[in-house]
């Protein structure tokens, strides 16, 4: 992968296309990388219904959670399974609806500027190595083509609203697959 527009979609993800997603704003540089988890039902791990959800097909009447937010237009470009998987939602360029209402060092809609990574978990469990393999690479690749110029967490970029990827996170993995990288948990 040599060009922007042969990244679009990376050549290692299944590809689960959603339909939330946009254009970014013209002149925009995607320059930062937000780490994220989820898991649906909270706190279990497996199944459908992380892809059914950035794909606008959760049903509500699956789990009481689901009632909650089953009606949620989100998405995000990449998502790594527990077992090291990697799925994509949305091509690069485009502006995934990960990130919500947040600011990055006083620039706001971080949707506008950033690439979004969820990782199969929650806040209070370890993640495993294989997801720690496929995001190292992941952030590899992905810092290689586009300019990206920092890291965070979801937490970060919403405090008081957001925790993930939460405490069990290892930021030392992240450090160590981009070293040259700004990395801010």
């Amino acid at each position: 992968m040599n060009s922007k527009t042969s990244c679009e979609w990376h050549s290692g993800a299944r590809i689960v296309a959603s339909p939330n997603f946009d254009q970014r704003p013209d002149g925009v540089s995607i320059d930062l990388i937000v780490i994220h988890s989820i898991s649906l039902p909270p706190g279990e791990y497996g199944g459908p219904a992380i892809e059914q959800l950035f794909t606008n097909q959760l049903s509500p009447d699956e789990h009481p959670y689901y009632a909650q937010i089953a009606g949620l237009r989100v998405s995000s470009h990449f998502l790594i399974r527990r077992n090291g998987e990697l799925v994509q939602f949305v091509p690069v360029g485009m502006r995934a609806w990960h990130a919500g209402l947040s600011n990055w060092q006083g620039r706001e809609r971080c949707n506008d500027f950033s690439i979004g990574i969820e990782l199969e978990g929650d806040d209070n469990t370890p993640f495993e190595p294989a997801q720690y393999l496929t995001l190292n690479a992941l952030l590899k690749s992905l810092t290689g083509i586009w300019p990206i110029a920092a890291i965070t967490s979801h937490s970060h970029i919403a405090p008081g609203r957001k925790t993930d990827p939460g405490s069990c996170f290892d930021w030392a993995e992240v450090r160590a697959a981009c070293p040259h990288m700004a990395v801010t948990p």
